[in-house]
C-alpha cells in the first residue's frame, strides 16, 4: 500500500498493512497520525497527514523493513 502527498509519500508492505500488531505498533509510534488503525485491525495511511511527517524514523524501527518514507521533494529518495 502507498499513499502520496505533495512532499512525502509512506509505501507499507501488505503483511504489514494486514497483522494488527504492526498497525498498533505504527499507529503508536507515529507522532503526526500518519497511521491509523482501521476496523479489523488492518493499518490505513492517513493521506491527509503525510506532509506533517518530520523524518523522525519512529516508524522505521517500529516496523524494520516494512516501511518507506519517501522524499517527492528530493527526487524520490528513500529515508534510510
Amino acid at each position: 500500500m502507498r499513499k502520496d502527498a505533495t512532499f512525502i509519500a509512506v509505501e507499507v508492505d501488505d503483511q504489514t498493512a494486514a497483522d494488527p500488531a504492526l498497525a498498533t505498533k505504527l499507529t503508536d509510534a507515529c507522532p503526526v497520525d500518519i497511521f491509523a488503525t482501521a476496523d479489523g485491525g488492518k493499518l490505513e495511511i492517513v493521506e491527509k497527514n503525510l506532509d506533517e511527517c518530520v523524518l523522525c524514523r519512529l516508524c522505521l524501527d517500529a516496523a524494520p523493513g516494512a516501511v518507506k518514507v519517501i522524499k517527492l521533494y528530493d527526487g524520490d529518495a528513500v529515508l534510510a
